[in-house]
């Protein structure tokens, strides 16, 4: 039986979503119109994804820093590009108790500028690069649409700064920054994503180029889940960023930016959940397993302990659910808060030396020996919907999946099944437009060395330069 209090997600699918973050008590609404309150389990799961990329990041040679939260006007105005990128959805602070400001501080929407500043206090000579640094904070942004995870005012992320001595450097960095979130996306999240360059059109403010990963929903939307920028030495002339070479000549460096932010815990709802509420990939759900507590006999007992034993040496996280609900209660609640697997020990089954386990992926129930390696089995289990979990959503990606060759094809599939289009591509901004006009579909990436599906653009019918996937968007 579905959950009361979740919207059907074929019937409303925005609704739906909204449901599964309130019932799994991900987050809810605060009285500061467009920010939400993380609940303790959507801080927990973004402290696992936090937990992974640290990891990934300190591997790679990048150390943890942390800048101002408010950045002075005329430092934001260096950079034209950015500022310009920015400026409808700056933050401002005028006033300083009662006092006026002398120069007005906006509420940092991103932290180019106070890392660029920095860096031309201590970047002097080659032998200081490359400089690697990633700062975790949250940023403020002044959305006009909201949405919890999705879209707030006031949103977690991490966000890379790195400062390289020569272009070649930093455009390794940029694509191996793009392929930890690749990674990320793929063996963690279990989310298939597609890679490649964004346009022109759609590049981040400032930058040289932008190399995104893209992800599509349940339903048919993108969502633009990680970008890396190359900078070039944009950031560096305008904020005067210079070293001796190895010819102790005065150079400018060369920059990168990166980063992808709590909208990840959107993106898991909206692949992997269902009308019984949260579905977690085992890989980074906080909880792996719930040992749902059925009687309360020396042999139930007994049999937990033994459990909990068990477990914490195969080092799977688990709760005990003994409260005194019924069982069918303390199934719900461990479904609809997307715990992988859970465990049913009751003294019947245990006296017939069973023991039930079931998945929350597939909702499936397996009976194991009561007196075998339970462990073992759940952490095979666990192997095993982390794989089914990334084959469902790449199995739903590719069936929304199309191929466009004129706009009549754009149109019908927008309008009967949208998901990610592939189409070539003039190059020509006016196209890219035009393709707009139809149901605000934009370009999510240029599939970069693809092969061609076409010769023609599929706006224009001029000759094509690209291979592009186009789509809606969160």
């Amino acid at each position: 039986m579905k959950n009361e209090k979740i919207t059907e997600r074929n019937v409303d699918f925005a609704k739906w979503y909204t449901d599964v973050v309130k019932a799994a008590h991900l987050a809810t609404y605060s009285s500061v119109k467009g920010c939400i309150i993380f609940e303790p389990n959507g801080y927990a799961l973004w402290e696992e994804i936090q937990k992974t990329l640290d990891k990934m990041f300190k591997e790679t040679g990048h150390k943890n820093v942390y800048m101002p939260l408010l950045i002075p006007k005329t430092l934001l105005e260096k950079e034209g590009e950015l500022v310009e990128g920015f400026a409808p959805e700056v933050a401002w602070v005028t006033k300083g108790g009662e006092k006026e400001l002398e120069e007005p501080l906006c509420v940092r929407p991103t932290s180019e500028t106070l890392f660029s500043d920095y860096y031309h206090d201590v970047v002097k000579s080659y032998r200081d690069l490359p400089l690697k640094y990633n700062q975790w904070c949250s940023v403020f942004r002044w959305e006009k649409e909201t949405r919890p995870f999705l879209r707030s005012r006031e949103f977690l992320w991490q966000e890379g700064h790195t400062v390289h001595e020569t272009s070649r450097e930093a455009e390794e960095e940029t694509k191996r920054m793009l392929g930890i979130y690749e990674k990320l996306f793929k063996e963690y999240l279990a989310i298939p994503v597609i890679t490649g360059k964004k346009t022109e059109k759609e590049k981040f403010a400032g930058a040289e180029y932008t190399l995104t990963v893209e992800a599509l929903m349940y339903n048919g939307v993108a969502l633009q889940s990680g970008t890396s920028h190359y900078f070039g030495d944009k950031f560096a002339r305008a904020y005067d960023i210079k070293f001796k070479d190895r010819n102790n000549q005065d150079s400018y460096c060369y920059q990168t930016s990166w980063g992808t932010t709590t909208r990840m815990i959107g993106a898991l709802i909206m692949v992997h959940s269902d009308d019984f509420g949260l579905v977690l990939p085992p890989k980074i759900a906080p909880v792996k397993a719930t040992i749902i507590k059925i009687g309360d006999s020396d042999l139930v007992n007994k049999k937990i302990a033994d459990l909990e034993e068990t477990l914490t040496a195969k080092g799977i996280s688990y709760v005990v659910d003994d409260s005194d609900r019924s069982p069918g209660f303390k199934f719900a609640e461990a479904e609809v808060k997307g715990i992988p697997v859970r465990i049913e020990v009751g003294e019947r089954d245990l006296k017939e030396n069973k023991i039930v386990l079931a998945r929350r992926d597939t909702r499936e129930k397996i009976t194991t020996e009561a007196d075998s390696d339970v462990a073992s089995t759940v952490a095979n289990l666990l192997d095993t919907i982390q794989n089914d979990m990334y084959e469902r959503a790449l199995e739903r990606r590719e069936k929304l999946t199309f191929e466009a060759h004129n706009l009549a094809d754009v149109k019908n599939i927008m309008e009967t099944q949208p998901g990610f289009i592939k189409a070539m591509w003039c190059g020509d901004e006016e196209c890219e437009l035009k393709m707009k006009e139809i149901k605000g579909t934009k370009s999510r990436c240029i599939l970069e060395d693809a092969e061609k599906i076409d010769d023609k653009c599929v706006v224009c019918g001029k000759e094509a330069k690209h291979l592009v996937v186009w789509g809606i968007q969160y």
